[in-house]
């Protein structure tokens, strides 16, 4: 499992590097909000999930698109704004889903899937089939009212539910001290009588245990866990038509993106240690990801635009 942990944590690197590029060059559109350093958390969590479980995602959603299983093609043509798209070319990046696989898909609204996932657990629990829910969702979430509302509930009624938090230190240009009093997000589960894990965020192997005890004890219907994994975007917080000035100090931002806190360096590291991984075999591996990801642009690109008398096709509301 590892070695695929691995494959997903680099192609979703891969991914939004190249999606970045492709912005600049106005190749694809709308914004872009990079997952770049945070892959382990998706990957250890979608890793202890089962297709059948949902997730909720955020604006910042490539990652769990990619770690839950959605097709990067797909994925690919909806920022291109074409119609072979998960939204046929018109939600962009922050509306991706895939009911098919359980992404309920990413929202532009901060906070705004954790009472989603709330409802995706309370029909897993009245379905009955053991299903569990996770719900990413950034630090600066947790200032908003929906955290505290969904935390009880989902506690009050014992929903199959993993609340996973997301802290990248950074909320927009915000440093995460500078709107928080407590840095430990985990201690907010004993207000609502659930436990409350804080674990590194950077290292995919600790993640996926922590996950899969949150979700033994959801299946086992002793209700919810909140995961608070510490993490950090190396990267700016969205992007247009160009990158944005960095913000954050040199010294900051070389102590997180180090070789022993990269989530993708230290697997590669660990692997090569256990001798699963040769040098040969990574370089194979990152080959392969840049052949999908040239033929998801080729995909993408060979896909029509949308028409226009198409605009108000999957319209729900005037």
């Amino acid at each position: 499992m590892s070695v695929e942990m691995l494959r997903a944590m680099i192609l979703i690197r891969e991914f939004d590097l190249l999606a970045i590029e492709l912005r600049k060059q106005k190749r694809v559109h709308g914004v872009v909000h990079p997952y770049v350093g945070e892959e382990a958390v998706a990957v250890g969590v979608c890793s202890a999930l089962r297709r059948t479980d949902r997730i909720t995602s955020t604006h910042r959603g490539h990652g769990h698109c990619i770690a839950k299983g959605a097709d990067i093609n797909r994925m690919m043509a909806e920022l291109f704004g074409r119609v072979d798209g998960y939204c046929k070319g018109k939600g962009g990046s922050m509306h991706i889903a895939d009911f098919a696989i359980g992404m309920l898909g990413a929202n532009g609204i901060v906070a705004g899937g954790l009472p989603i996932a709330c409802g995706a657990a309370l029909a897993a629990q009245l379905e009955g089939a053991g299903a569990v829910t996770a719900c990413f969702f950034g630090d600066g979430a947790t200032g908003e009212g929906e955290f505290h509302e969904s935390l009880n509930i989902a506690s009050l009624w014992k929903l199959p539910l993993i609340f996973v938090c997301e802290n990248n230190q950074y909320g927009a240009e915000n440093a995460v001290e500078s709107v928080r009093v407590v840095g430990d997000i985990a201690t907010h589960a004993a207000a609502y009588g659930l436990p409350g894990v804080t674990v590194d965020g950077n290292d995919v192997l600790a993640v996926h245990d922590a996950t899969r005890a949150a979700v033994e004890r959801a299946r086992g219907g002793d209700g919810p866990t909140l995961l608070h994994c510490r993490t950090f975007r190396w990267l700016f917080h969205a992007m247009r038509d160009a990158p944005p000035p960095e913000t954050r100090s040199a010294d900051l931002l070389a102590s997180w993106t180090a070789r022993d806190r990269d989530a993708i360096a230290r697997l590669e590291d660990h692997l090569a240690g256990q001798g699963v991984l040769t040098e040969s075999a990574l370089r194979t591996m990152r080959d392969e990801v840049k052949r999908d990801l040239d033929a998801a642009v080729a995909f993408a690109e060979a896909s029509p635009y949308p028409d226009p008398k198409d605009l108000l096709v999957d319209m729900f509301a005037p």
